[in-house]
């Protein structure tokens, strides 16, 4: 068998090569990263960041840079490789993650913290942070998180329906702020027409889903599956009888949990009794 020619010694893998290839090009042209921001115009940490591979940043600066060097489309090439490249979560999501962002529909309940695609950057900082992430890797996982988010922001996204218990509402965040944002977004997104946003009462009662965030995805070839997790481990569910199952108990808290338009208002209450910041 012939031994596989190597033709760069760069990364095989897609967020490291896309950060090799920052640092290449402009170390090749004897920049410094002040240098790249007076040329392009970002802070010089946010280049830092990228080519350390703690960031990918946005399509924006990805395509200023592919402008600035003179490379036609090949950053932003290997910037939406790396986003879409499932190592960028652990290994025990990586296939309901490439699962997801093929759905044509996504439906879920949340116990305690609002859906994953519904976090803010300040929540999952330190949902996150809470659960042992640091440095580099926090950073890391923040982003992949929120870049979820873009899921339902394109034009044609799939339809949403989440349904969070009122325990997702009041166990808030240590930083105040960063959790009035999350409020905030919440009732922002419960606005959108793709997304249906209901609030569970804590007065309804004990139910099939107590204990287990559900998430459900309907894929392209017409089956659904679902993903259920709790505080210790998470699992894929696709055989038909167990999903059914699911559903129903679905179904049954969907039928216990306030309208759309009752859990904004609801939502907007939990807003209002959050302390603002002192002005300073």
């Amino acid at each position: 068998m012939p031994q596989r020619l190597v033709v760069t010694e760069m990364s095989h893998e897609p967020r490291k090569r896309f950060a090799e290839e920052l640092r290449r090009l402009r170390v090749e042209r004897g920049l410094s990263l002040r240098d790249l921001s007076k040329a392009v115009g970002w802070d010089p940490s946010q280049f830092g960041k990228m080519e350390s591979g703690s960031t990918l940043g946005g399509p924006e600066i990805v395509q200023a840079l592919d402008q600035y060097y003179g490379t036609g489309s090949l950053l932003l090439i290997l910037w939406e490789l790396a986003v879409g490249d499932p190592t960028q979560f652990k290994e025990q999501y990586r296939r309901y993650m490439m699962l997801e962002a093929e759905a044509l529909a996504l439906w879920q309940y949340s116990v305690s913290a609002p859906p994953g695609l519904l976090q803010t950057d300040g929540y999952a900082r330190e949902a996150l942070a809470a659960g042992g992430a640091k440095g580099k890797d926090l950073e890391q996982q923040v982003e992949a998180r929120v870049r979820r988010r873009k899921l339902l922001e394109v034009e044609d996204a799939p339809p949403f329906r989440a349904i969070v218990s009122e325990a997702v509402l009041r166990m808030g965040l240590r930083d105040k702020q960063a959790w009035r944002q999350q409020l905030g977004f919440l009732a922002e997104v419960a606005e959108r027409p793709n997304v249906m946003l209901h609030v569970l009462p804590f007065g309804s009662g004990v139910h099939g889903l107590t204990n287990t965030d559900t998430m459900f995805l309907r894929l392209l070839d017409g089956r659904t599956v679902a993903y259920t997790e709790n505080d210790v481990r998470g699992e894929l569910i696709e055989e038909t009888e167990r999903v059914e199952r699911l559903q129903r108990a679905y179904d049954a808290v969907r039928d216990q949990a306030l309208s759309p338009a009752e859990s904004r208002m609801f939502i907007l209450r939990m807003l209002e009794e959050v302390p603002c910041e002192p002005s300073t």
